[in-house]
């Protein structure tokens, strides 16, 4: 699997499992802001480090570490971006997953899966 092919597999796979946490009814308003970005993003985390283990990652959920700075190709994820509209069950919320290359955006892919039938939206080129 090609690198953008990853990113907008797993930005679409994590909005299903964020439709999934909302659609369960056990968390409302701010916590569901909350187990929605924790959810999604162990997800992205565990997927990415098992399917790119070289790779540096910078998830905006994580406490960041000095040991991405070594790697020339850093994964960046916004597991939930809009994460009050998603705990208003709004529709204008989306998955972030791009990739850098020695500090230059190289892919990028956006999951909008509050849309009807879900959209992925994915960039090979900077």
């Amino acid at each position: 699997m090609s690198d953008a092919e990853l990113a907008a597999h797993l930005a679409q796979y994590a909005g299903r499992i964020l439709l999934e946490v909302r659609d369960s009814g056990m968390f409302a308003g701010k916590a569901l802001g909350k187990a929605g970005d924790e959810t999604a993003n162990q997800f992205l985390v565990h997927a990415l480090r098992h399917q790119r283990p070289d790779d540096g990652l910078l998830s905006e959920e994580c406490k960041d570490t000095a040991e991405r700075l070594t790697k020339s190709r850093v994964w960046i994820v916004d597991p939930v971006d809009g994460t009050r509209e998603y705990g208003e069950a709004r529709s204008d919320w989306a998955v972030h997953v791009a990739l850098a290359i020695d500090g230059v955006p190289a892919i990028g892919a956006v999951a909008l899966p509050g849309l009807d039938g879900g959209l992925v939206l994915r960039s090979d080129a900077p």
